[in-house]
């Protein structure tokens, strides 16, 4: 009865329960209150006393700055103790207050008490002392990372931090060591080391990298002579501290000489550092600490591209300034820089990607690029180019150089590569080719004898390796190192005899032997073949005709010739046994380097020959598939191979008025139609169909009255050079209406021609065939070569300019052209605001390039445009790739050779009666060979086929065959052969003397109309007379 409820006792527990929760907060309450008082009395008892201390600090300086307080060391370190302690970055007054009043004490004469350095002789406080001088300057280290030197304010703050450095890493400033105190220079000596110890181990060199970077990388520097030759000395002395350890050297190598263009900065502005850097002898130290390989490595990977790039720039610069020591380390200092520039190739990239960055001097980069150094680039390039210099070349190739040039003799041709049993009957034909071309060539002087393993061999080849790695990793400055290269005018020759030399016969079977090695001496000797090719490449191609032919500059012409023979059987290897098909890499670059030096040397001698007969063998590449041949077995087969004929038939009727109607029914046919069967049928002025079924012979008449029209220099399309007087468009066509139209129809008709194999007597103007080919897009073509087909003496003009030994402003020159146009002076400007700007001897080079490309691009480049267009809509320029510019105008108007009367006899129809044993027929022939001379046999040919040269592949290839008729009455009454006329004709009878009719020709079908004459003094007279008076037929 007296039991409690239930719900009675759970609220009782719920109310115990919050009491004892609220009890807990209340004293969580207190106990955080109590915390945060304590928090907040802290913060404010901190900043009193740090204001306090601030305010001791700032009376202490106002005292010593108002005189009223003489300072010492012990006050200065009680001080600095205070300051450092409540150090923030609100304090950077005080603290450099505090620096200038720690340097003001080190000048004091005669008061040891005074020198804050003196406190480090005190038992009591040396160990603090050191403390505090290590924070003091590893603090003015940090100060020293955030100041930009350009700034004049930030730039005395440098100078204050550096000097404190300066002071406290060295003794030699110390008034405490001199006199009685110089025994205490090696104590307070290590005293020194140890503060140097700690602010390496804190980031001192990281500071210093990023100091000079901020002042140095750009194009002028922003550090004064005195703060330069401070940072140097403090980064050399703890290497000198160390005695050159390879932790600390390579310290300096990373973050000091990889500054950019630093040593150029030290040799201009401090030149006793230099001196100090010659004295430790640290170029040889660095490039034997480099040799190692694995520190080298180390040392690219620490650094990016750019920063490798400087670290090599500052050494190449170095060498350059210590030849003695460049000469005695070549091996190791070679190949240091080839290790360092073939890290860096691995990251070099062809083409842009969303993985690479642009580089000013590595092109496309596949590490991160510091685009801060952009700025310095050209001072690390200017370091670069050293390498190439004189001065180091002569230094590197002193082996090379210090030979003497011997003659050179003719011998057998090499052995020929082996050859496998597939296509023997096509290889075999190559190969008769090839022995015909060799067995005239001289291949190489076989004096070997040279090791290839010895020292001098493998030293050449290791100098040879780094440019040629140099060639392929600097991309963007590759013509700078091919021209510097190639200033020596002895160096390549000489490396060219040093190749004879190799191997114990001579040169040219050791490199063949290496194509199928795949040794790192392998490699090494076609290294030194790729930059021997590229870099003789490039020189002739800068090279004009005069060096090249009057002044042999570098190269004599028969070392062309060997060096040609050499290039093709090396290229006819490499192709014969397949090297080519599964090259990749260096092999690859291999035949790009000899195929591009050979084409060059074959392009020249196309210009202006320098070698002999049956010299060459052919290269014909179809994207990167070679056959090779000699030009003479039948090139035009390998152009008939790709032109086949189509079946389309398209008709025209065109009066004599060309351009009236066959230009107008022509031009509208589409390329495809052109290709096709055209079919001609002439309207006279009457209006009426001439007589006559086209079976071909129509549309050659037709095409050849068309192509004799328009490239008449009369109708102003074309020009004719001066001298040679070769034809070329003329920058004056548009004065005709719709000109352009009408260039693109010319080339369209040129182009049917080849097409046909129609040969046409068109000379073209050298320039304007290369043009047409392509040849002008070459990184190789040069504008100032091709201009002596244009106009020879306006070529020796610009080149007298480029030998001008005198000022060449004081000719008046300016960037311009002037012309007379149809009686009116025009100016043209070479580049814009040309007429303004002088030709001096710094721009000359250009001026005449400029010029020359003006004249035989710019001036006639719409009218030019339009004539390919027209021609390659017709022929695909990739069929005329195997050609070169003389064969190409071969193939438009057929060989220039001797005209060969036994193969045109031999290929000769005869109708009407006549026969081989006709005596009149025997009585041509004679007359032919014997009475006439070769310019009446061209006079003749032309006579009968409206050219007077012969088919290119000879009389064969006539198309339709050369045929001869007899005819007995005049061309209006001429019916053709009756049975009559046959029968007269091969008995010889005569209806009557026809010895006042006159022969005549139908040049569209290559036939001669010769009457049956009783005397061969009658045929002579007669026949002579009608090719001197070009008498034709008229088709009736």
């Amino acid at each position: 009865m007296f039991s409690v409820p239930q719900s009675s006792k759970s609220e009782f527990l719920d109310k115990a329960r919050q009491a004892r929760e609220e009890r807990r907060g209340q004293k969580d309450k207190e106990k955080a209150a109590t915390h945060i008082q304590a928090l907040v009395r802290r913060f404010l008892c901190r900043c009193r006393l740090q204001k306090q201390i601030r305010k001791e600090v700032d009376d202490y300086f106002q005292a010593s700055e108002t005189g009223t307080s003489k300072r010492n060391a012990l006050s200065i370190f009680k001080i600095a103790r205070k300051l450092l302690f409540v150090y923030r970055q609100e304090d950077k007054m005080r603290f450099e207050k505090l620096c200038r009043a720690i340097l003001a004490s080190m000048e004091v004469e005669n008061e040891p008490k005074v020198w804050y350095v003196s406190l480090a002789l005190s038992k009591d406080l040396t160990i603090p002392w050191l403390k505090q001088i290590k924070d003091v300057l590893w603090t003015c280290c940090q100060r020293l990372k955030n100041l930009k030197p350009d700034i004049l304010q930030d730039n005395k703050l440098v100078t204050l931090y550096l000097t404190m450095l300066v002071t406290f890493t060295d003794t030699s400033t110390w008034r405490i060591v001199r006199g009685k105190g110089e025994a205490l220079r090696p104590a307070l000596t290590r005293i020194c080391e140890n503060i140097m110890g700690h602010l390496n181990q804190k980031g001192f060199y990281s500071m210093l990298q990023i100091l000079l970077t901020n002042g140095l990388a750009r194009s002028k520097p922003s550090l004064s002579k005195g703060t330069l030759t401070a940072i140097f000395t403090l980064s050399l002395r703890p290497v000198m501290a160390a005695h050159f350890s390879d932790n600390l050297l390579r310290s300096f190598l990373i973050h000091i000489m990889s500054v950019p263009a630093v040593v150029y900065h030290l040799n201009v502005l401090t030149p006793e550092c230099m001196a100090s850097i010659q004295t430790h002898d640290l170029l040889r130290k660095f490039i034997l600490f480099l040799s190692r390989e694995e520190q080298c490595l180390d040392i690219c990977v620490c650094l990016e591209g750019s920063h490798t790039l400087c670290l090599l720039g500052n050494l190449i610069h170095l060498g350059f300034l210590n030849e003695k020591v460049l000469e005695e380390e070549a091996n190791h200092f070679v190949k240091d820089l080839t290790d360092m520039l073939s890290y860096c190739q691995r990251y070099v990239s062809q083409k842009k990607s969303n993985l690479t960055h642009w580089h000013p001097v590595l092109g496309w980069f596949s590490q991160t690029v510091d685009y801060g150094l952009n700025e310095s680039m050209p001072l690390v390039t200017r370091q670069l180019q050293y390498l190439w210099g004189v001065s180091v070349i002569r230094t590197l190739f002193s082996d090379v150089l210090s030979k003497k040039l011997e003659s050179q003799e003719p011998t057998p041709p090499p052995p020929q590569p082996s050859t496998s049993q597939n296509n023997l009957p096509v290889k075999n034909l190559f190969k008769r080719a090839f022995q015909k071309s060799a067995s005239v060539r001289n291949i190489l002087k076989p004096v070997g004898g040279k090791r290839v393993d010895s020292a001098e061999v493998q030293k050449v080849c290791s100098i040879c390796v780094l440019y040629q790695t140099a060639l392929s990793t600097l991309t963007q400055i590759r013509l700078q190192i091919l021209t510097g290269l190639t200033h020596l005018d002895d160096l390549l020759p000489k490396l060219w005899a040093f190749i004879c030399e190799l191997g114990p016969q001579g040169g040219l079977k050791l490199f063949m032997e290496c194509l199928n090695n795949d040794t790192e001496e392998s490699k090494q000797l076609l290294a030194m073949l790729m930059l021997f090719c590229d870099c003789s490449r490039h020189l002739i191609t800068i090279l004009d005709d005069i060096e090249v032919y009057e002044e042999q500059t570098s190269f004599k012409i028969e070392e062309l010739h060997t060096i040609s023979s050499f290039l093709n059987t090396f290229v006819y290897k490499m192709i014969w046994d397949g090297i080519l098909e599964n090259a990749k890499g260096e092999k690859l670059e291999l035949f790009h380097s000899v195929h591009g030096w050979l084409m060059v040397l074959y392009e020249r001698d196309c210009r202006r020959r320098f070698t002999p007969d049956d010299h060459w063998l052919r290269n014909l590449l179809f994207q990167e598939s070679c056959f090779v041949i000699t030009f003479k077995s039948s090139p035009l087969h390998l152009c008939n191979i790709y032109v086949l004929h189509s079946g389309t038939l398209s008709p025209a009727c065109c009066s004599k008025s060309w351009r009236k109607d066959g230009y107008d029914q022509l031009r509208r046919l589409p390329a495809n139609s052109i290709k096709g069967v055209i079919r001609v049928k002439f309207v006279n002025d009457l209006g009426v169909d001439e007589a006559g079924i086209d079976q071909d012979g129509v549309f050659k008449e037709f095409l050849e009255e068309i192509i004799k029209k328009v490239f008449n220099p009369a109708l102003n399309l074309f020009k004719t050079t001066s001298g040679n007087e070769r034809l070329y468009p003329s920058p004056t066509s548009y004065i005709h209406e719709n000109h352009l139209q009408l260039f693109e129809f010319v080339g369209k008709m040129l182009g049917k021609a080849i097409y046909e194999g129609i040969v046409v007597d068109v000379p073209f103007a050298s320039f304007f065939l290369s043009q047409v080919l392509g040849h002008h897009h070459s990184t190789f073509y040069s504008s100032i070569d091709e201009l002596p087909s244009l106009d020879s003496e306006f070529y020796k003009n610009l080149t007298s300019i480029k030998r001008y030994d005198g000022d060449v402003g004081d000719l008046g020159l300016t960037l311009s052209y002037d012309e007379d146009v149809m009686g009116q002076l025009v100016c043209h400007e070479l580049i814009p605001g040309g007429k303004t700007m002088p030709v001096t001897n710094e721009n000359k080079i250009s001026y005449i390039h400029l010029m020359a490309h003006f004249r035989m691009h710019t001036q006639i480049k719409e009218q030019t445009a339009a004539f390919i267009r027209g021609f390659r809509s017709i022929i695909n320029p990739e069929w005329l790739h195997m050609f070169s510019t003389p064969e190409v105008q071969r193939l438009v108007s057929g060989d220039n050779a001797e005209i060969d009367l036994d193969d045109l006899k031999k290929h000769t129809v005869y109708y009407g009666g006549f026969h081989s044993s006709h005596r009149v027929i025997i009585w041509l022939w004679d007359i032919l060979s014997s009475d006439f001379t070769a310019e009446e046999r061209a006079m003749f040919l032309k006579f009968v086929t409206s050219c007077s040269r012969p088919p290119l592949l000879g009389f064969a290839y006539l198309k339709p065959p050369f045929s001869i008729r007899c005819v007995e009455v005049s061309d209006d009454q001429d019916t053709g052969d009756t049975l009559g006329s046959v029968l007269r004709g091969f008995f010889t009878i005569r209806k009557k003397e026809p010895g006042g009719r006159l022969p005549t020709s139908s040049t569209c079908f290559n036939l001669l109309k010769l009457p049956n004459y009783s005397k061969k003094s009658i045929l002579r007279d007669k026949l002579r007379y009608a090719i001197s008076m070009n008498t034709g037929f008229e088709l009736s």
